[in-house]
């Protein structure tokens, strides 16, 4: 099986502007060109279009969905991380945020949660595991297209770069890692499922190596 993993494209968010509600945030023009331009340049229909719940990734994969419009479309619980508590952060930017976002990152404590409506780290695994246990599911020769979300994919890459690593390990190393190796907005991740064994795509492999060579 393969599954190739597609960040959506460029969000209000990504652009700076405020959010209220994180899983209705829209694209902009830029994120809609990119949504466009991944369609264009697909080789092959695939066995099924997988989204997350949150509207960016039905709006990245709306162009896919057209032209491939016999594809069956299954939601997978594969939205973006949400650690810091939603209400008290409801209409502010990234910027805004990123003090108390470091602060998350740096505490390195998979268990912990913020507040009401906020995942730990612990739980984003978990919502790893029960995706790629969902698409296990389809014929080993599938192809899937799966919209996502960056923190989502990110998490997905380390865990499977590094599958003897705690959850704490997985989290202490998770921040530098994105700033090194950022999944940005339409960017595609290629993982693979051969004998019930989940690996990334050759170059994931490579670029793991290199990860651990910088660091």
């Amino acid at each position: 099986m393969h599954v190739i993993f597609i960040r959506h494209g460029e969000s209000t968010g990504n652009a700076g502007q405020p959010a209220d509600d994180l899983a209705r945030i829209e694209l902009t023009p830029t994120g809609h060109e990119q949504a466009r331009r991944v369609a264009d340049e697909w080789s092959q229909a695939p066995t099924l279009i997988a989204l997350s719940p949150y509207l960016r990734t039905h709006l990245t994969a709306q162009p896919t969905r057209e032209r491939f419009a016999q594809v069956p479309v299954q939601v997978l619980p594969m939205e973006e991380f949400t650690y810091l508590e939603p209400s008290r952060w409801r209409g502010t930017t990234r910027h805004q945020r990123l003090p108390h976002i470091e602060a998350y990152w740096q505490r390195a404590d998979p268990d912990h949660q913020d507040g009401p409506g906020a995942e730990s780290y612990s739980t984003l695994l978990r919502r790893v595991d029960q995706t790629l246990a969902q698409l296990q599911q389809l014929p080993p020769d599938a192809l899937v297209y799966a919209f996502s979300h960056g923190q989502f994919m990110q998490a997905l890459r380390v865990s499977l770069l590094y599958p003897h690593w705690t959850a704490q390990q997985q989290m202490a190393h998770f921040w530098p890692f994105n700033a090194r190796h950022p999944v940005v907005n339409g960017e595609r991740m290629g993982v693979r499922c051969v004998e019930g064994r989940w690996t990334v795509d050759a170059v994931e492999a490579l670029l793991s190596r290199r990860a651990r060579q910088q660091g």
